[in-house]
């Protein structure tokens, strides 16, 4: 594959997001008030988010987004960056990111 279709390919990963004890409302908001202006995004081709059924204040957001640069500019939104300056608190780690690589 060259480098020219790699940067096109769409970016798809799992963002794993643990709340501390006393913070999993406050979190499950926050990411709950991306969602819809993230769906907004030009580059956004998917954004959805799930609670772990067996461990609740564990959360998935799966995400895909048309390239790099729509991830970047994603990741430089005001809603997003809005939810990074108080999700620290919020949470017992930084969050995982899982890359995803499609099969078809």
């Amino acid at each position: 594959m060259t480098q020219a279709a790699t940067a096109a390919s769409p970016i798809s990963f799992i963002a794993v997001l643990q709340a501390r004890p006393d913070m999993r409302d406050a979190l499950c908001e926050g990411l709950q008030a991306l969602v819809m202006p993230t769906r907004q995004e030009p580059g956004c081709l998917d954004y959805q988010l799930f609670e772990l059924t067996d461990a609740p204040g564990t959360f998935y957001m799966r995400e895909s987004f048309k390239d790099e640069l729509a991830l970047e500019a994603h990741r430089e939104s005001a809603h997003f960056q809005a939810f990074a300056a108080r999700a620290e608190a919020w949470l017992v780690k930084p969050p995982e990111l899982i890359r995803l690589t499609a099969i078809r």
